[in-house]
């Protein structure tokens, strides 16, 4: 191992104490934090038809590593040097969406994988990154969305029930540039996903949205970091969560950090949460920090309730059978969310996987 690559590992492997790791169960992770991981390099991500005219996705050799916060991610970059990189060229407008599929069934290993997303300036893309299969996967996500570009990502956890994913999505946003991410998470045993947000110019605006449902034993992670460094950016943060069956448990963080140089910023961020059961736990953290009082707006809010009875009496007095009414309950609360990821054949597959898992979870 080289100097570099061993200063990548010099942080300690987590205990569960740290602040990053305390709802975490370490013990789940695959091997992932502490390097008992059993690693390979697979380049499983594929485009699942031809690429438009000014899009290209090849493997380079990645430039100079850096140290992060996260092990897993300094694990990731130690292991290899290599990226699976999708770029769209500068002035390029690509209507139909981008998508790269993961599907894969090999619980013994884990992938470690690196790719970047790359939009050159006044570009504009739809992405869409498909997990799904029984696999246990530690990736690097890089975004940089250039100037006065505009990336729409969706990011789909799919996995079977034993599959392990943590990953960490960082994306720099130059001037007047526009990132708009989507997380759906709907299987996995554990799923750990790490969305951050730098704005490198002003004029930026990025809108983070989620939705993720946990079913018994099933442990679902999404934690936010929006960095606001320079004036005059905006952002938006909405994840809705569900929640059903015994020791289902999800974890939201939202951080958003407005530091001195940030005047103008205008900023916001929701988390909801509805339980479906007896035996499940969200905890919901929205944390705050503004450094200078010239900002255009900034607040957040939290909420974790019980399935909302009224309703279900609503629908059940038309003549709606119970477990069709939680179902139509549940679809409702996920549709404000679903819907704009704007590909029908997905958001009904998302759908259908919802209905599987709430009738799952029902019996």
């Amino acid at each position: 191992m080289s100097g570099l690559q061993s200063n990548l590992l010099e942080l300690h492997t987590p205990n569960g104490r740290e602040e990053a790791w305390r709802f975490t169960p370490l013990k789940r992770l695959a091997g992932m934090h502490d390097g008992s991981a059993k690693a390979i390099e697979l380049d499983s991500l594929q485009p699942v038809s031809d690429l438009p005219q000014g899009v290209t996705f090849v493997t380079v050799e990645a430039e100079a590593l850096s140290r992060t916060d996260d092990i897993i991610i300094n694990r990731i970059r130690a292991f290899t040097g290599n990226v699976r990189q999708l770029k769209v060229a500068k002035d390029q407008e690509i209507d139909q969406p981008i998508i790269l599929s993961r599907t894969i069934v090999e619980q013994a290993t884990v992938e470690f994988a690196r790719v970047q997303i790359i939009l050159e300036p006044h570009s504009r893309a739809t992405v869409v990154l498909e997990n799904s299969g029984e696999f246990n996967l530690g990736e690097d996500l890089e975004i940089h969305v250039g100037v006065g570009a505009k990336l729409t990502l969706i990011s789909l956890q799919e996995w079977g029930p034993s599959s392990v994913h943590a990953s960490h999505h960082h994306a720099i946003v130059e001037r007047d540039a526009t990132f708009n991410s989507l997380v759906v998470t709907v299987g996995g045993s554990v799923v750990r996903l790490v969305p951050t947000v730098e704005f490198a110019g002003p004029g930026a605006s990025t809108e983070l949205l989620g939705v993720y449902f946990a079913t018994e034993g099933q442990y679902f992670e999404h934690r936010m970091f929006v960095d606001h460094l320079v004036p005059n950016a905006k952002s938006r943060v909405n994840y809705k969560g569900a929640l059903a069956g015994q020791d289902a448990h999800t974890v939201w963080i939202g951080d958003v950090f407005i530091r001195s140089a940030a005047e103008g910023t205008d900023t916001y961020e929701l988390n909801r949460n509805l339980l479906l059961s007896d035996g499940a736990r969200a905890d919901s953290v929205p944390n705050l920090e503004i450094e200078t009082g010239e900002i255009v707006g900034a607040g957040h809010a939290s909420t974790t309730g019980r399935f909302d009875d009224e309703q279900l009496f609503y629908l059940m007095s038309r003549g709606i059978n119970e477990s069709d009414a939680r179902r139509l309950v549940v679809r409702g609360f996920f549709n404000e969310i679903v819907s704009q990821i704007g590909i029908e054949a997905i958001q009904e597959r998302l759908m259908n996987r919802i209905d599987d898992e709430l009738s799952k979870a029902a019996k």
